[in-house]
């Protein structure tokens, strides 16, 4: 049975503990990061020469993008912000994953369910032949 972080959290009548915001707030933050981002660089930018356009008739000035005022503090901040998210999942997906190997290895098993490595070998090397 494979493991799944959201089967450990859930308690009684296999209702989940936590609430959607606190499950999906990493994919929220990756998204309106790339909103944002397609925004400023790609929607903005053509309006911006589209509005000139129509206003002039010709385009004077260049998109400035908003994102990358400061410095592009913004776009650091988001990224640190994205960096510790994914890397704070991947430290609960592990620590799931361990807790659950740990489990699995304090129940006995049974001779028949562990494959025979010598015979697989065997097998493959007469497949070879």
């Amino acid at each position: 049975m494979p493991i799944n972080v959201e089967t450990e959290i859930k308690g009684n009548c296999g209702k989940s503990s936590e609430d959607w915001m606190s499950k999906k707030w990493r994919p929220m933050m990756g998204w309106s990061y790339m909103a944002t981002c397609v925004t400023d660089f790609v929607i903005f930018p053509v309006l911006w020469s589209i509005l000139q356009t129509f206003q002039g008739g010709q385009v004077t000035s260049q998109w400035n993008p908003i994102t990358l005022q400061g410095a592009g503090l913004y776009h650091l901040a988001m990224g640190a912000v994205l960096g510790v998210a994914a890397w704070s999942r991947g430290q609960e997906k592990m620590t799931v994953l361990q807790n659950s190997q740990s489990i699995n290895t304090n129940r006995p098993t049974s001779r028949s369910t562990l494959p025979d490595t010598d015979m697989d070998d065997a097998d493959n090397l007469n497949r070879r032949r």
